[in-house]
């Protein structure tokens, strides 16, 4: 079986040593609210009754937003 989203969001995490307010303020860059219940849910074991699925959007916000933390925003393009 693959990794899952949230094996990659865990991995990420714990590659990067995010605190829940590190994630929170990252995709806060690209103007999207996570609260830090939803990240305990996705952080939780499949098995556990409050456990939700982190979907495509929600890893990919969050990716989109990783990439401006870690390198800054794009540079304006120049008009001619």
């Amino acid at each position: 079986m693959g990794l899952t989203n949230n094996d990659i969001f865990k991995k990420l995490r714990v590659a990067h040593k995010f605190r829940d307010t590190d994630i929170i303020d990252i995709c806060a860059l690209v103007d999207f609210e996570v609260t830090k219940g939803e990240l305990g849910a996705i952080f939780r074991a499949e098995e556990h009754p409050k456990y939700i699925e982190c979907g495509d959007q929600f890893l990919r916000n969050f990716l989109n937003g990783l990439v401006i933390h870690m390198r800054g925003p794009m540079p304006k393009k120049k008009e001619k």
